[in-house]
C-alpha cells in the first residue's frame, strides 16, 4: 500500500473543480435530496443548505409528509415534496417507486441524512444505484448496502459512501473497533467491495478509491464533531457533483471545505460550540480562497 496523500493545496491543485460558467443554473446540476424523518427533519435542510452553497444550480427535496411544510418554508429555494410516511416516521415502502423516477430525472442524488432505516431501505439503495447518475449515500442507506452489494458495485460512476466507524463496521461486517485501528484497511476495503469512492470519517479521515488510491485530510478540529455535521457534509459533496465534479474531486474539496469551514469558526466562534448550520455559511469564501491556492 503506498503512503497516504496529504489533502492540502497541491493535491487540490491536481484535482481542480470545474469552471464556474455563465451562471446560467442548469449548468450548475440538479440535485435530489432524498432525507429525513418525523423526528429528524432538519437532516434534509442542513444537507440542502450544503448543496446550496457549494454551488449546486437546481435543488428538489423528497422527504417525509410531517417534514415538508416546515421544509418548503426554511429552503425557499427547494422544490420540496412530502412522500408517504410510515407508522416510524421513516419512508413508507410504497415511496420507493416514485423516489426511484424522481431519482432518474436528477443530475445527482444525495440520499440517507435523517432517514430511518426499515424493511424497504435496501431495496431504496439498489433502486437509486440501478438510476441515478451520480449518488452520495449517507447514515441509513449505508447499513443497507450489504444485501444489495451487487447493484451498487455495478455503477457505471462510482458511488460516494460517507460513513464513520460505526457504519463502516455494518457495511464490512466487523467490529466499529476493527474499523478504528485501520481505517485506510477498511477504507481500502469498503472502496473495493463497493466500487466506490468511499470516506472513512474521523478526526483523521481517509478518501480511497477502488483502484486502492489513499488521501489523508487532518485538518478542520474537534467542533466538527457535532450533530448534523456529516448532513452538510454530504449536501456539500453532492453540490460539487452537480457542478461537474468527478466523485474522487468532488470528495476531496468537500472534505477539505467542510474541515477549512471549522477551522476558521474555530478561529471565530470557539474550539467548540458552533453549530452545523453555521458550517454551510462559511462555504462559499472558502471555495473561493480554495481555488486560488
Amino acid at each position: 500500500m503506498s503512503k497516504p496523500v496529504e489533502v492540502e493545496a497541491g493535491t487540490l491543485a491536481r484535482h481542480p473543480l470545474p469552471p464556474i460558467g455563465s451562471g446560467d443554473k442548469d449548468e450548475r446540476g440538479s440535485i435530489l435530496i432524498i432525507a429525513g424523518s418525523r423526528e429528524v427533519a432538519g437532516a434534509a435542510l442542513l444537507t440542502a443548505l450544503g448543496a446550496m452553497r457549494a454551488g449546486a444550480g437546481r435543488l428538489q427535496i423528497a422527504t417525509v409528509t410531517s417534514a415538508a411544510p416546515g421544509l418548503a418554508i426554511s429552503m425557499p429555494e427547494a422544490m420540496v415534496t412530502g412522500m408517504a410516511e410510515g407508522r416510524d416516521g421513516g419512508f413508507a415502502p410504497s415511496t420507493v417507486k416514485l423516489l426511484a423516477e424522481r431519482a432518474g430525472k436528477a443530475d445527482v442524488v444525495v440520499a440517507g441524512p435523517g432517514m430511518r432505516g426499515n424493511g424497504s431501505t435496501p431495496k431504496l439503495a439498489a433502486t437509486l444505484a440501478g438510476t441515478c447518475h451520480k449518488l452520495v449515500l449517507d447514515a441509513a442507506l449505508l447499513h443497507a448496502l450489504p444485501e444489495r452489494r451487487a447493484e451498487v458495485a455495478r455503477k457505471e460512476v462510482p458511488a460516494v459512501l460517507l460513513p464513520h466507524a460505526g457504519e463502516m463496521a455494518s457495511l464490512l461486517g466487523c467490529g466499529a473497533e476493527e474499523v478504528e485501528a485501520d481505517p485506510v484497511a477498511a477504507g481500502l476495503a469498503c472502496a473495493d467491495r463497493y466500487d466506490s469512492v468511499t470516506l472513512v470519517k474521523g478526526v483523521t479521515s481517509h478518501v480511497v478509491t477502488p483502484d486502492g488510491e489513499v488521501f489523508r485530510y487532518r485538518g478542520g478540529g474537534p467542533g466538527l464533531g457535532i450533530s448534523g455535521s456529516g448532513d452538510t457534509l454530504a449536501g456539500i459533496v453532492g453540490g460539487l457533483l452537480a457542478r461537474g465534479a468527478d466523485p474522487l474531486t468532488a470528495l476531496l474539496w468537500g472534505v477539505w471545505c467542510h474541515g477549512e469551514a471549522g477551522r476558521r469558526l474555530g478561529e471565530k466562534v470557539g474550539t467548540l460550540g458552533y453549530l452545523a448550520r453555521e458550517i454551510v455559511d462559511e462555504v462559499p469564501r472558502v471555495l473561493k480562497d480554495g481555488r486560488m491556492l
